[in-house]
């Protein structure tokens, strides 16, 4: 008996709407009738489901699983292994996804709740476990997540580090 080995790559539904100039890498998923803005990356091992739309300018690193029903702003980072739910009441029929508005950033291995939104220019850090919505402006640390400074104070530190 022979073995077959076939190697996928990348799977993109035939469903999917992707703008221009979209970058998926290695071993990515995009699921049906999800929408990909202009000059979004995906990264290697990214889940993203069916029904997800992902603004322009978004980056999403390798190993992030953003869920069916999510709504992924314009100039977004995800940093890598990042996790979106979209069930409260894990194993129910009913979901709802996670908005995360333009400008936001989610650090790496941090978890949103299903249903929760990410304010607008927000700063999720790293390992955090978001519960209730983040506000615009401010940046939440912590399980669970709450609010450290705000995003003008986290940009100083950046810049501060930045120019070290």
């Amino acid at each position: 008996m022979a073995l077959v080995i076939t190697l996928v790559t990348n799977f993109v539904s035939e469903k999917a709407k992707i703008g221009k100039n979209v970058r998926i890498w290695h071993f990515a998923y995009v699921g049906d009738n999800t929408e990909i803005g202009d000059n979004v990356k995906i990264g290697s091992l990214a889940h993203v489901d069916y029904n997800v739309k992902i603004g322009e300018n978004t980056m999403i690193e390798g190993m992030v699983y953003i869920p069916p029903l999510s709504r992924i702003g314009k100039n977004v980072f995800i940093g890598p292994a990042a996790t979106l739910t979209n069930d409260p009441y894990p194993a129910s029929k009913k979901m709802i996804g996670v908005t995360i508005e333009d400008g936001a950033v989610i650090g790496s291995r941090a978890v949103i709740k299903a249903g929760v939104t990410v304010g607008k220019n927000s700063v999720v850090a790293m390992g955090a476990v978001v519960t209730k919505d983040v506000p615009s402006d401010t940046v939440v640390v912590g399980v669970p997540a709450k609010i450290k400074y705000s995003r003008e104070e986290y940009d100083k530190k950046k810049k501060n580090w930045e120019s070290s």
